[in-house]
């Protein structure tokens, strides 16, 4: 009897954590494009989210003389566009960023735009944060290929060029 009385605080603190860890879920369409990891998703309900896509970071663009944007930002912002602007999707979200974004994964279908940027050189792994190894496969071919931002012989990752910024 007294293990069951220990067991079950320490059951209901893993079924919290198990609930807290899981996913959420977010459908709706692609009303606004930032750049080439962030997005705007409106909800049925007319929410509108703003999104950080997980595991990959994009090109940083333009913001204005003094703060220019990197190589390949306008073209990375546009792909992505290109893959999910308008289009209904299912944002599959980790977790909030320190921005108040929700860092998600963007499926169209069965696309994942996330990986979709990555494989088309339009972002580089998020190395920080990613945890699937298809990212860095798909990071390896376009790399070996010289697709998009691996065109330029020695890229920036976009987190050194955010460093190298605020200097």
């Amino acid at each position: 009897m007294i293990r069951l009385n220990i067991l079950s605080p320490l059951l209901l603190v893993l079924l919290c954590h198990v609930a807290i860890a899981a996913p959420s879920i977010l459908d709706g369409r692609v009303v606004g494009i930032q750049d080439g990891d962030t997005l705007t998703l409106i909800d049925a309900e007319s929410i509108q989210h703003r999104i950080r896509l997980a595991s990959i970071d994009a090109p940083e663009i333009s913001h204005g003389s003094k703060k220019p944007g990197q190589p390949f930002g306008q073209r990375s912002k546009q792909t992505l566009s290109d893959l999910v602007y308008g289009r209904e999707v299912r944002a599959v979200c980790e977790t909030d960023d320190k921005y108040g974004r929700k860092v998600c994964t963007i499926m169209v279908g069965s696309l994942n735009a996330n990986l979709e940027q990555v494989r088309l050189g339009m972002a580089m792994v998020y190395r920080k944060y990613a945890r699937d190894q298809a990212y860095f496969a798909a990071e390896g071919e376009a790399k070996e290929a010289r697709r998009g931002l691996w065109a330029d012989p020695n890229p920036i990752p976009p987190w050194e060029w955010r460093h190298r910024s605020k200097q």
